[in-house]
């Protein structure tokens, strides 16, 4: 499904490289493990190979939908009539996802909402991790601009 060397997302991690696939006991069985090296954080994960099917990794968001996530992180509507509770959920679900559009939204409502009012603690902190996992995922983008990449910040 994948391979070394391949760029990946993993939902709420952020983007990483798969640079290898181990084979390790356990439970008395050879099992296969895709090495996972993580952007945010250097940290790395191991992830069966038979669990790939089910688990919230995908691959890189491509350059061509690129325009499309820019321009609705610049002109996209943000519902601000909804309640903190409402809002939160709906940003917490589109950060899971691992959509790479909706990751932008959440970071785009939330950067609006704060250049109106002050974020709570826990919106800063949503906000801090969506932006990490976004821009992890754009450093990883192939032929991005440092123009197009600069315009997210």
């Amino acid at each position: 499904m994948f391979k070394v060397g391949q760029n990946i997302m993993y939902a709420t991690q952020g983007a990483g490289i798969i640079t290898g696939i181990e084979e390790r006991e356990f439970s008395g069985k050879i099992h296969r493990y895709y090495v996972i090296g993580m952007v945010i954080n250097r940290m790395q994960l191991l992830i069966p190979v038979d669990k790939m099917v089910d688990a919230p990794i995908r691959s890189i968001t491509h350059i061509k939908a690129l325009r499309s996530i820019l321009h609705a992180f610049t002109h996209g509507q943000s519902d601000q009539i909804i309640s903190w509770k409402e809002r939160y959920n709906k940003n917490t679900n589109k950060i899971k996802t691992g959509d790479l559009k909706d990751c932008v939204e959440v970071v785009r409502d939330l950067t609006r909402m704060r250049a109106e009012k002050k974020l709570n603690t826990s919106e800063k902190d949503m906000l801090a991790q969506a932006q990490k996992i976004m821009m992890s995922e754009l450093n990883l983008i192939k032929g991005i601009t440092p123009e197009q990449l600069e315009s997210f910040y």
